[in-house]
């Protein structure tokens, strides 16, 4: 498989970070792709989100210079830096050990993001406590010294499970998912918590745990309570609800630290199903009021003498040049699919701290999503050198 085109799906559809993880340029919601015939020669620029039939020299030739650039991005140095000397951070995006050995090897600097569901997903039953330490551990083994930071049980919506979600509810993205199956399936997450901290134990890396779906302070506080009882001493939140954007200032005086979750901020932003290839142009990270939102989270952050780090772990940290701009709204980490690490890591080397600020506020000050993103890439010079 060398690309991928689609009929449907949206920029932040499951169908596209797979692509995207892989490597493989891709284009989702493509008008009139079910008409094409077999056989046919596509052009496909994952960069611009475009496709071209027979395409002729200058696609190919374009095609051969994107190659070449890819290929001399393949390899992160291990440090996430500006121009200027301002640390940022380049973690990976995990769904278990062997995931985990892979971003080691790519020289990511951390995990920013552990996708506990690994340890549930197919299942009719909760996994045992012993099952869920040896999955965790494999995965800290493999950063020692290193932060890793795990995402609690994110189940319902599209990731529903019998033993724990209801399959019949109405309206599964607004129900009871995430943080929120506490409510209805009391000790899971507890257990659940016991268990990361058990495996916790057992290794060296720097173990920080995060709930995804918070809404309110009362959810976050009780939330870092039911860590403190386990033992776990860095407990933080998903920002992934408009509420907890608005609300920065107040869930983050309850827990350590914040991780922007973009794909589901932007899904409930702009009220758009990120699954659904009609609303892909509302489902867009670079929307200028999901980057408000981002903004709101860090300010948050910083209020009354508590500045607590704010991250990016959604795959909007996985756009080198929305990177720049995040960067450039004060977000402290960066946590993306290992591919990804490379570029982004060459282009946030090509600016200052100052100059990401800048291009920030050009980008926030955008009227469209699509303006937002032309005006920032204008800045970024470096992008069509590095094929991005």
């Amino acid at each position: 498989v060398l690309a991928l085109v689609t009929s449907g799906g949206g920029p932040q559809s499951h169908t596209a970070i797979i692509a995207r993880s892989l490597g493989l340029p891709a284009v989702v919601a493509a008008v009139g792709v079910d008409n094409i015939a077999d056989g046919t020669d596509v052009f496909v620029d994952g960069a611009a989100g475009t496709i071209a039939l027979d395409p002729g020299a200058e696609e190919e030739a374009a095609a051969e210079a994107y190659k070449a650039a890819a290929a001399a991005l393949t390899v992160f140095d291990g440090t996430g830096v500006t121009a200027d000397g301002h640390e940022v951070p380049l973690l990976a995006n995990v769904g278990g050990a062997k995931d985990a050995v892979k971003a080691a090897e790519a020289k990511a600097q951390g995990v920013g993001l552990l996708r506990t569901e690994f340890c549930f997903l197919e299942r009719d039953t909760e996994p045992t406590a012993e099952e869920q330490i040896e999955a965790y551990k494999g995965v800290f083994d493999a950063f020692p010294g290193k932060k890793v930071v795990v995402r609690t049980l994110d189940a319902g919506a599209d990731k529903p499970l019998p033993f724990l979600t209801d399959a019949s509810e109405p309206n599964p993205a607004l129900g009871v998912r995430g943080y929120r199956t506490d409510l209805t399936s009391p000790g899971v997450l507890e257990r659940q918590l016991q268990a990361v901290a058990d495996a916790a134990s057992q290794a060296s890396a720097d173990v920080w745990v995060m709930a995804p779906m918070i809404s309110t302070a009362e959810e976050a506080a009780d939330f870092a309570k039911l860590c403190s009882n386990a033992g776990l001493q860095t407990p933080g939140v998903m920002v992934e609800v408009p509420s907890a954007a608005l609300m920065a200032e107040a869930i983050l005086g309850e827990v350590a630290f914040a991780s922007l979750g973009t794909n589901d901020l932007t899904q409930y932003t702009m009220a758009a199903d990120r699954q659904l290839g009609s609303l892909a142009a509302l489902n867009n990270s670079w929307q200028p009021a999901v980057l408000r939102m981002v903004q709101l989270t860090v300010q948050g952050s910083a209020a009354e003498g508590h500045a607590k780090p704010v991250g990016v772990c959604g795959e909007a940290a996985a756009d080198p040049a929305l990177a720049v701009v995040l960067v450039g709204l004060g977000v402290s980490t960066l946590s993306m699919t290992p591919r990804a690490l490379a570029g982004v890591g060459a282009v946030l080397n090509s600016v200052t701290l100052a100059e990401a600020q800048r291009i920030a506020g050009i980008a926030v000050a955008a009227p469209t999503a699509a303006e937002a993103r032309a005006r920032a890439r204008a800045e970024l010079p470096v992008l069509e050198s590095l094929g991005l």
